[in-house]
């Protein structure tokens, strides 16, 4: 029975040797292992030998092949299944070196080129850059700039109201004026900040009017600020974002945040003029609400829309362009 089972052995080890895919194997481990194999076979014809010591000599031996033929089969597949793996590799390779042409590199949006612009041309000019939340207080966006309940400025902004909080007193800020608020409330004078920023108002889109727009404001809190220091700065200004041809001027207005309050244009080398935003001395009630004494400092305060500015130095007759994501008119700038 010794040479039946080493007989055994060597027929499975030459089929496993022989296989040469993965499916076979997997065949002969079910058919070389199974209870109707060749070795499982001889494994029952024990009973049938004479002494207690050939039974124990042919069954150790069974269990010896049919370990060999185990550890043959699982050597077999992890070295069919590493040759699968290497091929399917190969097979699916991707050369990530290869260099199809130049890189095509982007620029900047419109309106991040003038933001960026503005605050380094308000940065030359001695200010600082304030950041604020888009999610305000009612309060941060209209009662501490002096704007109170029912007061009819309010009703100009069509505010869009957030369900959070208590009814009515929270909104998507409507201008970047409550960084101002924010500003003196956490920073004592003298202040000079700009406060660039995206707002909301429930407006519908048209050639001139966006619902989401940007924004830039400023505000200086110093001693000894005048109407005169607003003006100069307007002015440096105008020359230092449009050029030494540029002039501006400040025509009489109102605003609930500022008094006296002024709307600032600007003439074009060719004579016209064109209105740029609103602007003032800071409203006494406004410094009130920042924390600031308004009989030790003074101030003033300016804003404008950073989308118009594009607007304007790109001659674009309509601003929903900008937003449109058309190549035929980014690629243009």
């Amino acid at each position: 029975m010794i040479d039946q089972i080493a007989a055994a052995r060597d027929a499975a080890l030459a089929e496993i040797d022989a296989a040469d895919t993965l499916d076979m194997v997997t065949a002969l481990d079910s058919r070389l292992l199974g209870k109707k194999g060749a070795l499982a076979q001889l494994k029952t014809q024990l009973g049938g030998l004479a002494t207690v010591d050939e039974k124990r000599t042919a069954g150790q031996a069974v269990n010896e092949a049919m370990e060999r033929v185990a550890e043959a089969i699982a050597a077999r597949t992890a070295q069919l299944g590493n040759a699968a793996t290497a091929a399917r590799v190969a097979a699916e390779r991707l050369d990530l070196t290869e260099f199809a042409g130049k890189p095509v590199r982007g620029h900047a949006h419109l309106v991040t080129q003038a933001w960026e612009r503005l605050e380094d041309v308000f940065i030359g000019l001695g200010f600082q850059v304030a950041e604020g939340p888009e999610v305000e207080t009612d309060w941060h966006n209209f009662e501490a700039l002096n704007m109170g309940e029912g007061h009819p400025a309010r009703g100009e902004f069509d505010t869009l109201f957030l369900d959070y909080g208590e009814s009515g007193r929270t909104v998507l800020r409507t201008h970047t004026s409550p960084v101002q608020i924010r500003t003196m409330l956490n920073q004592p004078p003298p202040i000079y900040i700009v406060a660039p920023g995206r707002v909301f108002r429930r407006d519908t889109p048209d050639a001139t009017h966006m619902p989401v727009f940007h924004q830039i404001e400023g505000l200086v809190v110093d001693r000894d600020i005048s109407l005169a220091d607003l003006a100069g700065t307007i002015e440096a200004f105008t020359k230092a974002f449009f050029g030494a041809e540029f002039t501006s001027r400040l025509r009489p207005s109102y605003f609930p945040f500022t008094e006296p309050s002024a709307e600032f244009d600007i003439r074009t080398p060719s004579g016209d003029w064109l209105e740029l935003g609103g602007c003032g001395m800071v409203h006494p009630n406004v410094l009130r609400a920042g924390g600031i004494d308004p009989e030790e400092w003074s101030g003033f305060a300016f804003g404008f829309g950073i989308d118009r500015m594009s607007v304007m130095r790109h001659q674009i007759a309509d601003i929903r362009d900008m937003f449109a994501n058309d190549l035929r008119f980014v690629e243009q700038f």
